[in-house]
């Protein structure tokens, strides 16, 4: 162990100081090698902290996935829902929420990959955690899909679609390297074309 590990791991800190860090440091590490990869002694390492530490704040490594999930799924859903409170009508309202979506996973980096790693799906009870995420955005969504004739199951259900088209250009964009800024506005801006005209094609 390092002297710099040392050192940080006699400091202490507030409680909930301490837990913000071992999320963002659970955050980074997962995000590098995986849930499965990950074992709670590395996370406690790399946050300078002794695995019964880290254990009083986390029950499990379940437990802190799970938290780590709904933490970044709430700041994506308040990314969305703040971009299109601040647009006029349903098409400006797409527009926004599809360069907030792509900015918030640009941006996060480490979150988008935890969120919607294909390794984690593979995993059931971590797959859930993720679907509890696209439920709440899709529920956002639902709201700016202003089609008359439709039901609130069919709302739903095609807010999904919207989400799912966002989440895989997303994934696709960092994938291949591009990067942040205008170019990334500029293709959220045809992605949400794409789905705006999609949804303008149903008729009631």
């Amino acid at each position: 162990m390092t002297d710099t590990t040392e050192r940080s791991s006699t400091t202490r800190l507030p409680a909930a100081e301490r837990r913000v860090q071992l999320l963002q440091v659970a955050l980074d590490t997962f995000a590098v090698k995986g849930f499965h990869e990950t074992s709670m002694n590395e996370v406690a390492e790399a946050a300078g902290v002794t695995k019964p530490v880290l254990y009083q704040h986390f029950a499990s490594k379940k437990a802190l996935y799970n938290e780590i999930v709904d933490e970044m799924g709430a700041q994506l859903e308040r990314a969305i829902f703040e971009a299109a409170a601040e647009a006029d009508g349903p098409r400006h309202q797409v527009e926004a929420g599809f360069r907030a979506y792509f900015r918030w996973a640009i941006g996060s980096g480490s979150a988008f990959r935890v969120l919607f790693s294909d390794r984690n799906r593979a995993d059931a009870e971590l797959a859930d955690a993720i679907a509890r995420v696209e439920s709440v955005v899709a529920d956002r969504v639902a709201g700016l899909i202003d089609i008359p004739g439709l039901s609130d199951d069919e709302r739903h259900v095609l807010a999904f679609g919207v989400v799912g088209i966002a989440e895989s250009t997303s994934r696709h964009w960092l994938k291949l390297g591009l990067g942040q800024g205008t170019d990334a506005d500029a293709f959220a801006d045809k992605v949400a074309r794409l789905a705006w005209s999609g949804l303008r094609g149903i008729t009631p």
